[in-house]
């Protein structure tokens, strides 16, 4: 996106937290709650404790902007995936904005307009590199979408497994390049397509349609739009649920259908074996077998 529309559509506000349950999902005590905000942060990470221990929460606070990507904030952005990927203890990400109406802004145009035109291709070349390394997280992520998630942000969130939209009325889903002359550069015009299928993703790139949570989820963007005014908790009570199952399992099953998916169907089932295969060695699914014999709750160690 392009802060023109976010211009439009919200104003910059004081810094919200999403609440944390709401009727209908269990609340858990030991869940530490958001901290102070670390100084002179835009993208930092929160780690939950307690019975959520191993869900971490990725989130965004750079208020002025809407959340615009700017050198500053990919640079961030990027040092928190790294951090995520090489974490044993993670085992699950919430992808979120702490800026009321916002969720990201795509590209900082103002900061770009200063930039020659080999330092545009530089930061073109890491905010793609910065998206598909989030897509490529070996565990599960969840976009949290409580405001505008327009063109670059919505190419941000195209990026994660699953997106949950909050039913409040600053919610604005789209790419609208298209209405500014361009096109979707940072992967939505490939991922898109790939999400809910070619004919609805090109009446939404070629009208620049701007959709709410129940639009994007009737095209099949969302995974889930609530009618609470955030979607935090369900995308909590979802990471809730992916917790308590074996780590190299879903590590296993997200590359077997990232990857298995591209190719044509008997060689999706041999990288499906070959994944299975990587699991058959290990002490989690020995654990799983026994905790299964004797009626108890398994203690997977992702090993």
């Amino acid at each position: 996106m392009l802060r023109t529309f976010l211009a439009r559509s919200c104003q910059p506000q004081h810094l919200r937290v999403a609440p944390a349950a709401v009727s209908g999902v269990r609340f858990i005590a030991t869940t530490q709650a958001t901290p102070a905000h670390p100084e002179g942060k835009e993208c930092y990470l929160e780690r939950l404790q307690g019975e959520d221990h191993g869900i971490a929460v990725l989130n965004f606070n750079r208020p002025k902007a809407f959340n615009a990507l700017s050198r500053k904030f990919v640079g961030e952005f990027r040092d928190a995936l790294q951090e995520l990927r090489y974490d044993s203890e993670a085992r699950v990400v919430i992808v979120r904005s702490l800026v009321e109406g916002a969720f990201c802004a795509g590209a900082d145009l103002r900061e770009r307009s200063t930039m020659n035109m080999v330092e545009v291709k530089q930061f073109l070349a890491s905010l793609r590199d910065s998206f598909r390394e989030l897509e490529t997280l070996p565990i599960p992520t969840i976009a949290v979408i409580d405001g505008a998630a327009l063109g670059g942000g919505l190419e941000m969130a195209l990026c994660c497994d699953m997106r949950v939209g909050g039913g409040n009325k600053k919610v604005k889903i789209g790419l609208v390049e298209t209405k500014l002359a361009i096109i979707p550069g940072a992967g939505g015009t490939q991922r898109l397509p790939r999400l809910i299928g070619i004919p609805k993703a090109k009446e939404l790139i070629y009208s620049s349609k701007i959709l709410n949570s129940a639009s994007a989820k009737d095209y099949g963007i969302l995974n889930h739009a609530v009618t609470e005014e955030s979607g935090y908790s369900k995308a909590l009570e979802i990471a809730r649920e992916i917790l308590p199952m074996g780590p190299l399992a879903i590590r296993m099953a997200k590359s077997a259908i990232d990857k298995g998916t591209q190719f044509e169907i008997d060689s999706g089932l041999e990288y499906e074996q070959a994944c299975y295969a990587q699991i058959m060695p290990s002490e989690d699914r020995l654990e799983g077998l026994a905790s299964f014999r004797e009626k108890r709750k398994p203690n997977y160690k992702g090993k």
